[in-house]
């Protein structure tokens, strides 16, 4: 298939991107949110900058939408509307950001684009009214396993943790920070000590890495720690389980299913996360060993071929149908 799709969230497109199909990402002059291309990214030949131009005259098969004002974009575009002259799925990566409870879907009042949500928590919690929904969860492209953990430190991968705040669980740091010094990857850290008001010897900015040195540098840490309360299912510890790192994540959202309990320690209390990373920190052996039941895991449950395989049935099914099956598809058919 010939599928249009926007370069909006990276860590999800490296994924999708590597399947079967060709995909056509729009590129404007200004490289931004609405034609951000490739953006230099090591992706296969099949993945195609199309200049925003160009698209009324290019043939697509399906849409891939990820942000609601997606849809009036590619009818001016296109000349041709999502889920009527074309067939449409929108990917939901978000939690519900307004009143929690009551978040109606941008899409709820409409039943022909249907909405794949990454998470089962997500489905759970957005109310999408007459839009076919299912799930599809995220599958990440194997960086190897990499983990040493030499450094008795705790890797964070956050970005604009500042910003974000107790979103992202910045806030929790410090309490974490007395067991062992924290290095905190991502975008827009770099006034984080003055904001938790602690020293760069227990909290340190480690900067925004290309991804091969995230994942080098991130393997290097004995613990990997994931403290944030209010999100999808962030990749980035996905990542960190493939490289072989134990984790430790709060008890919410999907965490306590991305995470079996011989692969680290997901819980709402910060004493037992506290000490768990102690022992992490104390016992080298079984750190390593835990990392290696999180990487098993993981490979199992969000491995890229399963994920790539997931896809291919819904973009099939939509483009069949224009619409996609009412519940999510079952883990026996991920594997198929």
């Amino acid at each position: 298939m010939r599928i249009l799709l926007w370069h909006v969230h990276g860590g999800w497109t490296d994924a999708f991107v590597r399947g079967q199909h060709e995909y056509l990402l729009p590129v404007n002059d200004a490289r931004d949110g609405w034609g951000l291309g490739r953006a230099g990214r090591d992706w296969p030949a099949s993945v195609v900058e199309i200049p925003v131009g160009a698209l009324r005259e290019t043939d697509v098969d399906v849409v891939v939408l990820q942000r609601p004002a997606e849809i009036e974009a590619v009818e001016r575009l296109t000349g041709r509307r999502p889920g009527r002259d074309l067939p449409a799925v929108f990917v939901e990566h978000n939690t519900p950001k307004t009143s929690i409870t009551d978040a109606v879907h941008p899409l709820a009042d409409r039943d022909d684009i249907p909405v794949v949500h990454v998470t089962h928590f997500n489905r759970m919690f957005w109310d999408t009214g007459r839009a076919p929904t299912t799930v599809v969860e995220h599958g990440v492209v194997d960086p190897g396993h990499r983990y040493s953990g030499t450094l008795e430190r705790l890797g964070v991968v956050i970005n604009e943790p500042v910003r974000r705040w107790r979103v992202t669980g910045t806030d929790l740091l410090p309490a974490f920070a007395e067991v062992a010094p924290i290095d905190v990857f991502g975008m827009g850290g770099g006034d984080l000590p003055a904001a938790l008001g602690v020293g760069r010897d227990r909290v340190e900015p480690a900067g925004d890495l290309q991804t091969a040195e995230l994942h080098r540098e991130l393997a290097r840490r004995r613990v990997y720690l994931h403290p944030l309360r209010w999100t999808s299912l962030g990749l980035a510890l996905l990542e960190a389980m493939h490289l072989g790192m134990p984790v430790l994540a709060l008890a919410t959202t999907e965490a306590h299913r991305a995470v079996p309990p011989e692969a680290g320690l997901v819980s709402n209390d910060l004493d037992a996360l506290r000490e768990a990373a102690r022992r992490y920190l104390d016992d080298p052996d079984l750190a390593r060993a835990t990392g290696d039941a999180a990487r098993a895991h993981v490979l199992t449950h969000y491995g890229l071929p399963a994920f790539l395989r997931t896809w291919d049935l819904v973009l099939a099914e939509v483009r069949a149908t224009g619409t996609v099956r009412p519940t999510p598809l079952s883990a026996l058919e991920r594997r198929l």
